[in-house]
């Protein structure tokens, strides 16, 4: 599973406080521990009204300082995008793109000749979808765009927008034929999911976190953005891995264990 840590973004009240206070510590201690962890990309997100681009760039310093991950660059701006992400080390992750505006026309062009890879909403311009089909309707926008872009699948990170639980009428019926549909059709591709998401305004939201990520990860999700540090999760998706026979004599399981990644901390 490819882990997109969560855990320094602006959103996040201590970490919007240390932000505001350029406490350089905090935002490296958060990087660190989410490297530890097992984390594939450190998120990057400033989450602030003005000075976007010095904030993004001024995190970036610190999370460079302290692990050679790759970044995962998170603004809704696709031209605050475009500012910072030459100051990356190393090619990462950009969230996101959608359906909506002119952002794959951005972005796209910006990271052809790169091996960045992107994060891909399946929302347009009238939000987002209510339906399955229609969700696959701004997918194949998107695969349309990619192609026109030589934009391979396999830096495509589809997210097929999981929303709250107790809004939803099916469950998560719409979610698993969205990612079911694109992995038969796409073995190579990478389908992502803000694993929280499902669980917000539920009681004891990490049981839901964790039978979601299970049926995700069983529907073809082999991506998520989520707490890397959060033990229980990450043991669950070693032993999901395994039980779907994607870890050969449970090799990566026991490995995990003995490093203490999940399971009583030693």
């Amino acid at each position: 599973m490819i882990i997109v840590g969560e855990k320094i973004n602006g959103s996040i009240p201590a970490v919007a406080e240390a932000i505001a206070n350029r406490d350089a510590e905090f935002i490296k201690n958060r990087a660190k521990a989410q490297a530890e962890a097992g984390a594939t990309f450190i998120d990057c997100c400033a989450s602030v009204h003005d000075g976007e681009v010095e904030t993004l760039k001024w995190m970036i310093d610190c999370i460079q300082e302290v692990t050679d991950l790759p970044i995962s660059l998170d603004s809704p701006s696709a031209d605050v995008i475009a500012e910072v992400f030459p100051y990356c080390k190393k090619p990462g992750l950009i969230n996101s793109v959608s359906g909506e505006g002119d952002k794959v026309d951005k972005i796209f062009p910006l990271i052809a000749d790169t091996k960045w890879e992107v994060i891909c909403l399946l929302s347009d311009d009238t939000g987002i979808p209510k339906s399955a089909a229609d969700r696959l309707k701004v997918f194949d926008y998107i695969m349309s765009k990619a192609k026109e872009y030589n934009i391979k699948p396999g830096r495509l990170h589809i997210d097929p927008l999981v929303e709250m639980l107790c809004t939803s009428e099916d469950g998560i019926a719409m979610n698993v034929e969205v990612i079911s549909t694109i992995r038969k059709q796409y073995s190579d591709i990478h389908i992502i999911a803000a694993v929280s998401n499902i669980s917000f305004n539920l009681p004891v939201r990490k049981m839901v976190n964790l039978g979601f990520t299970v049926l995700a990860m069983n529907a073809g999700l082999d991506s998520a953005i989520l707490d890397p540090t959060n033990r229980d999760m990450m043991g669950v998706i070693y032993a999901t891995e395994a039980l779907l026979g994607m870890d050969d004599y449970c090799m990566e399981y026991i490995s995990a264990y003995r490093d203490g990644i999940f399971g009583p901390k030693k």
